[in-house]
């Protein structure tokens, strides 16, 4: 019996488009790093022939399964797609986990035993004993910067709050309000990040080591980063206002009251 067994069956979601050097090896890693889990490769309908690997994966391993999707549609819809599909076959953890290599599987297990005393469990490259390797200089600051953009704006007391290697116990992902996810990019793990914290979820960060890949083209582009600009951009302004507004009503409360007493003191 594994340390987490209590949290229930685990499903590790893998958002793929065009992943077809890389599919197999992930899938075996995880499926060694921990072997009572399940894996669901949630494919784009990638040109390269990754759906026709992941079915071919799904054939041989029962753990193994497969969500074919029209089109690209980004990584918060194809996330969100893997989410329902998991939620509704009773899965107690669900992963959020890259095709690439750039997420170890080897590293899941420290994140489940931690998902023992949390709600929500970041895999964190900024945290104590995290790292990342084989990255330029100005991709860490891009990241580092994004993260420190994120939890500065928003008030989000994690280090991480860009990184994609997640983990959550069902029935904090149920109550983060999946059906009114706007963020199609990578402002969709901000978006969850913030929304676990404004519900008073237990947010964890365990560190890791993010390696960047190997083989097959990243999906970072200008267009992402400034969708994940301007979404973070416009939370933090609306936490901030609601944050005036309450603080206002607060003061006018007060006055009201001091001045009700000034008129009808107590005798």
């Amino acid at each position: 019996m594994t340390d987490w067994a209590e949290l229930g069956r685990v499903l590790v979601i893998i958002p793929t488009y065009n992943e077809a050097e890389n599919i197999v090896p992930i899938v075996q890693r995880l499926r060694a790093a921990v072997p009572d889990a399940d894996v669901l490769i949630a494919d784009d309908n990638s040109p390269d022939g990754t759906g026709r690997i992941a079915d071919e994966l799904a054939a041989a391993d029962d753990h193994v399964h497969v969500m074919h999707r029209q089109s690209k549609q980004g990584l918060g819809a194809t996330y969100v797609a893997g989410f329902g599909w998991g939620l509704e076959r009773g899965y107690g953890v669900l992963v959020e986990h890259d095709a690439d290599g750039s997420h170890q599987p080897e590293q899941l297990p420290s994140m489940l035993r931690a998902l023992k005393q949390a709600d929500m469990v970041k895999g964190s490259r900024w945290v104590k004993g995290g790292s990342v390797k084989n990255w330029p200089w100005h991709r860490e600051l891009l990241s580092r910067g994004g993260s420190l953009w994120s939890r500065t704006l928003l008030g989000l007391p994690i280090k991480d709050v860009t990184g994609g290697f997640t983990a959550f116990r069902a029935d904090a992902l149920r109550g983060l309000g999946l059906d009114d996810i706007e963020s199609a990019g990578y402002a969709f793990q901000v978006d969850l990040a913030r929304r676990a914290i404004a519900r008073g979820y237990r947010v964890a960060e365990v560190p890791i080591e993010f390696i960047e890949r190997e083989r097959g083209d990243s999906k970072m582009s200008g267009r992402i980063v400034a969708e994940a600009m301007l979404l973070t951009t416009r939370w933090g302004i609306a936490a901030r206002t609601r944050q005036v507004k309450e603080y206002l009503g607060l003061t006018r409360n007060k006055a009201a009251q001091r001045s009700a007493e000034k008129r009808d003191p107590v005798r």
